[in-house]
């Protein structure tokens, strides 16, 4: 009886089997277009003067083996205060590099690219930013009070408005925990911000221990590139979320000079950064 049985799930197994169709689904493709990814960030301590710039192309969802490089374009930027020209030279790998970029805090930088007969051009100002108070660890401040977390200070500076960027990264995870604020109710005091991991084993995240070291990166950004990021941090930790809002496209602050329609990836954003490592004990 045992035998019979098993003979007839084969056969209805092979059966299933065989009526397996294969779908192919064709999945709509959005325009290729440029991307342009040009954060000229000035560490404190050091002159700024070596900066990248990187070009490529979208590419369709599905396609994630090879990120399409562009080279053969002509990028510059001109300080507007000094009419100083810096022009970029390409590497012939989607990289566009200088040796002499001068970083003046308050100056104001135009950003020009000009790509399969196109110009695409850009604007931002170099924001200052603090310096760290301190650097502590603690398991008070963050959400879960069993949790190591990293906690750093600094003071705002008062009567202006001021916009922030914090990157928080471990050697070995997937990507860095970026989050952004700004000054509007904490204006000329001292701010304190913190993070903290759970063990997440989709991202191949753990908790913080005693020895592990994060990366920080605090940052100076315009408040448009505070708006831009904003809406980037919200799509991506919302990810998943059945409640959160409906994702849109983020476009950045690079304009198609030639055709309006056919606008660019990316953003131009030019910064100081103050970084520091921190081990935990």
């Amino acid at each position: 009886m045992k035998t019979y049985i098993k003979g007839i799930a084969l056969i209805i197994g092979f059966s299933f089997a065989s009526c397996e169709d294969v779908i192919d689904v064709d999945v709509p493709t959005g325009q290729i277009r440029l991307v342009i990814e040009a954060s000229l960030d000035w560490e404190k301590g050091t002159l700024g003067n070596n900066q990248t710039i990187k070009l490529s192309t979208s590419t369709p969802y599905f396609e994630t083996e090879v990120i399409p490089v562009v080279t053969g374009a002509s990028v510059k930027v001109v300080d507007m205060d000094t009419n100083q020209e810096y022009v970029f030279i390409d590497q012939n790998d989607g990289r566009y590099t200088i040796s002499n970029f001068v970083p003046i805090i308050g100056n104001t930088y135009n950003l020009e690219v000009i790509y399969d007969n196109e110009t695409f051009t850009a604007t931002e100002t170099l924001i200052a930013v603090p310096d760290f108070n301190s650097i502590t660890q603690s398991t008070e401040g963050g959400f879960d009070d069993e949790l190591l977390e990293v906690n750093v200070y600094f003071d705002d500076p008062a009567d202006e408005d001021n916009y922030y960027l914090f990157s928080f990264y471990e050697p070995g995870d997937l990507f860095a925990n970026v989050d952004n604020f700004s000054d509007e109710f904490l204006n000329g005091n001292e701010i304190y911000n913190f993070f903290e991991k759970e063990d997440d084993d989709d991202n191949d995240q753990a908790a913080f221990q005693p020895g592990d070291t994060v990366e920080i990166s605090f940052y100076g950004i315009s408040e448009q590139f505070y708006n831009f990021s904003s809406i980037i941090i919200e799509q991506y930790y919302g990810g998943g979320d059945p409640f959160s809002s409906t994702a849109a496209e983020a476009r950045g602050n690079c304009i198609n000079e030639t055709n309006s329609d056919n606008y660019a990836y990316g953003y131009f954003r030019v910064t100081e950064v103050v970084k520091a490592s921190y081990t935990f004990q």
